[in-house]
């Protein structure tokens, strides 16, 4: 029986909802087309040069052995398709096949069609992982690109394969719609131009006009995914870098020409998104779900669309950088680049990759990260998935207990907070933000949280203000594993040694600070220690102060 805190929160979780997610979730349930088995249509011939995508990291360790997310399984039998002690997500990763695409792959080819023989045998048409609609997705398009790139698939596994796209054509995820549905489109357009006929011309129309509908609403006008993930956001770039590529391929076969340069044109924005939200070591911000190694590398997608001829992106400049639609906003001064998150968790029928991170930051210096938010390890129903959702793994503050946003089970959010007042300036040298939220009005009394980030030089100024009653409030700043904290004057002051041999300090110059362990999470699986300032307010204000030379 539901609780009263629990329903609270459903309600406060369903109104946000289309209603397809409510429905569609029941259909989902309650219709299991059969496979259709007939024989697959025919293949289209290729018109132009497949050109090699963006390479993740290798999973095959071995013929059967895999690791996916820090940790290394070993197929021993059918069973272990869906083996009920393995991770979900691990299962699924095991379905995708990104391998065949990975790094070094060539080397790997007789390994892969051991795998694709023995998945075809061992995974029964409709049963199991590997048919659910998102893995299903994964693997069509990794098993053309692996086609096109010069392995041919024998003919039960083009029959497969034309199986697999029937079947997702009756399964698509409505019921989740952002970067699923977006998958299973790429996926069907994929597979409509790789096959030809009425039937192909089927799946690719329904992608197509999935797609049409989808990217204006999923990737904002300044480029950013609407998920506000930096990891989503750079597993849909490759998607859209996969969708030129193929329609390169088969440069006669798509039926409306205007769509390749607005998806170019989307490209473009994204790939100057994603710069803007990169830190100077190449790598993807942690705001929202994030971590390293799940999408393709920065570096490895901007290599990919200048072979295919996008050209080269500028750098981000110094000064202000307001991606006004995302909220997000980068400072950089010097040897110092600064990410603010001053916008939404996301869309308001869509939370559940939010973070409760809203007026969190992170900060390199010297090219080095300083500043980091917790990352992403796990999702899943668990503790440590809501302890890294929640507001105290970030670089924000947090009002008498509570998150700035109700983050819940797995990936659920009922009372979000929303950004209020932004400001930004640029003054004598001087790089000011400010942003309030609105997340703890509903604690008693309507708090609220204002931030001001002033960027001076060599020198960066945190000023935290509640406005309005609270018991407690205590501002967290976690450091990266790599930077080592000496604390002074009872932890009101101390030093960072920077592991590129530089220095740091930082000074509270209102509030109570203390330095406590926590932990680092840069990819799935993983967990690293490191060290978080926790500045406790003993009034209305905190300020920290950090400068180096």
């Amino acid at each position: 029986m539901l609780s009263i805190e629990r329903y609270r929160r459903w309600l406060y979780t369903v109104r946000y909802l289309r209603p397809v997610q409510i429905y569609g979730r029941l259909w989902l349930r309650l219709y299991h087309p059969r496979p259709d088995l007939r024989p697959a249509p025919p293949l289209r011939q290729p018109t132009g040069a497949f050109t090699a995508p963006a390479r993740r990291r290798p999973g095959m360790t071995g013929p059967l052995r895999f690791v996916f997310l820090n940790e290394t399984h070993e197929l021993n039998g059918p069973g272990d398709w869906n083996n009920p002690a393995w991770e979900k997500l691990w299962l699924y990763n095991l379905h995708y096949f990104d391998d065949l695409n990975a790094q070094g792959a060539e080397a790997r080819q007789a390994w892969h069609r051991t795998l694709i023989q023995c998945w075809i045998a061992e995974n029964p048409p409709g049963q199991g992982n590997g048919w659910e609609p998102y893995p299903l997705s994964l693997r069509i398009v990794n098993w053309i690109k692996w086609a096109l790139a010069g392995n041919p698939l024998e003919a039960a596994w083009v029959h497969s394969l034309a199986v697999q796209a029937r079947f997702l054509r009756r399964r698509l995820e409505r019921h989740l719609l952002g970067n699923h549905l977006f998958a299973n489109a790429k996926a069907l357009v994929c597979a409509g131009l790789f096959f030809q006929g009425a039937e192909a011309k089927e799946w690719l129309d329904t992608g197509l006009n999935l797609l049409q509908r989808e990217l204006p609403e999923q990737v904002l006008s300044d480029g950013g995914h609407f998920e506000r993930s930096p990891m989503y956001h750079s597993i849909i770039l490759e998607d859209l870098l996969d969708l030129l590529n193929l329609t390169r391929v088969y440069s006669d076969a798509l039926p409306i020409k205007t769509l390749i340069p607005a998806w170019q044109t989307t490209v473009q924005n994204m790939r100057r998104w994603l710069k803007i939200m990169c830190h100077p070591d190449g790598d993807i911000s942690f705001f929202n779900d994030a971590a390293l190694d799940i999408a393709c590398s920065p570096p490895a997608l901007e290599s990919y669309a200048e072979r295919l001829g996008l050209g080269t992106l500028p750098e981000p400049e110094a000064g202000i950088t307001h991606l006004s639609d995302s909220g997000y906003v980068r400072l950089q001064q010097n040897f110092t680049v600064a990410l603010l998150d001053v916008g939404p968790v996301g869309p308001d029928y869509l939370p559940g990759h939010a973070h409760a991170d809203t007026l969190s930051f992170e900060l390199s210096l010297f090219g080095q990260r300083v500043l980091v938010n917790a990352g992403t390890s796990c999702y899943g129903l668990g503790p440590e998935r809501l302890r890294q959702r929640g507001t105290a793994a970030h670089n924000t503050v947090v009002v008498d207990g509570e998150n700035s946003s109700e983050v819940w089970d797995g990936f659920r959010v009922a009372r979000r907070a929303r950004p209020l007042e932004l400001t930004l300036a640029e003054t004598d040298g001087v790089l000011s933000v400010q942003c309030a939220h609105d997340g703890y009005r509903r604690l008693p009394g309507g708090p609220l949280h204002w931030r001001r980030w002033e960027l001076r030089g060599h020198v960066l100024t945190i000023f935290d203000r509640i406005q309005g009653p609270f018991s407690n409030a205590v501002a967290y700043f976690h450091f990266h594993p790599a930077v080592n904290l000496g604390s002074q004057d009872n932890g009101q002051s101390g030093m960072l040694y920077l592991s590129g041999g530089q220095t740091a300090r930082w000074d509270i110059l209102q509030g109570v600070g203390s330095v406590q362990p926590s932990t680092y999470h840069p990819r799935f699986g993983s967990s690293e220690a490191n060290h978080c300032l926790q500045v406790r307010f003993n009034g209305p204000e905190a300020k920290v102060l950090l400068q180096w030379d």
